[in-house]
């Protein structure tokens, strides 16, 4: 075993492989090349390629979480709510391959995924205390946020916004709009 290595090593060389390359196209040889290191080497750091990717899903989950808490640090109510939505998007940006392996994720009823992913939800339903929402409606507006943004983000990485119409723009005015409908009363 090289000096050094270690799990966190190998997702981030494989973090850097998937946001180069894509995540499709991550195997244990090519984490083990850029390591410059025999692939049986790996296996004392992850259980395989599913174990790789599993792996590799929590890294991103995680990082994604710490990125949209920093975001929202000092503010609270709709102006946490644009730096979150701001902050997801850039993280897509920056880790198109980190964001595959996290929607890519080998098993989503894993306990450690979900753990993970309802350090987010948990993190959005802080912030939207500031709004009074009751429990039901809280997560409904969770799920539309998230809704929001993976779409948004999904469709700029897959080229889907063709016009010359700047796209931080309609990210800004979809967030906007979105959280003008949370201060409506009905």
């Amino acid at each position: 075993m090289r000096r050094g290595l270690d799990k966190m090593t190998v997702l981030k060389a494989a973090a850097e492989l998937a946001d180069r390359e894509g995540f499709d196209k991550i195997t244990l040889a090519s984490v083990a090349k850029k390591l410059q290191i025999r692939l049986p080497s790996l296996y004392n750091h992850v259980e395989g390629l599913a174990g790789l990717k599993k792996e590799l899903a929590l890294y991103s989950i995680r990082k994604l979480k710490n990125q949209l808490a920093e975001a929202a640090i000092g503010k609270s109510g709709a102006e946490a709510l644009y730096s979150i939505g701001i902050a997801y998007v850039s993280f897509v940006r920056r880790h198109p391959g980190l964001y595959e392996a996290m929607m890519g994720a080998p098993d989503f009823l894993n306990p450690d995924i979900q753990a993970a992913g309802n350090e987010i939800v948990a993190l959005l339903l802080h912030v939207l205390e500031a709004f009074e929402l009751d429990p039901i409606n809280a997560i409904h507006t969770v799920r539309g946020l998230r809704s929001i943004v993976h779409g948004f983000a999904s469709l700029e990485l897959r080229k889907g916004f063709n016009m010359d119409v700047n796209t931080d723009e309609s990210l800004i005015h979809i967030l906007h709009t979105y959280v003008a409908g949370l201060t409506c009363k009905e």
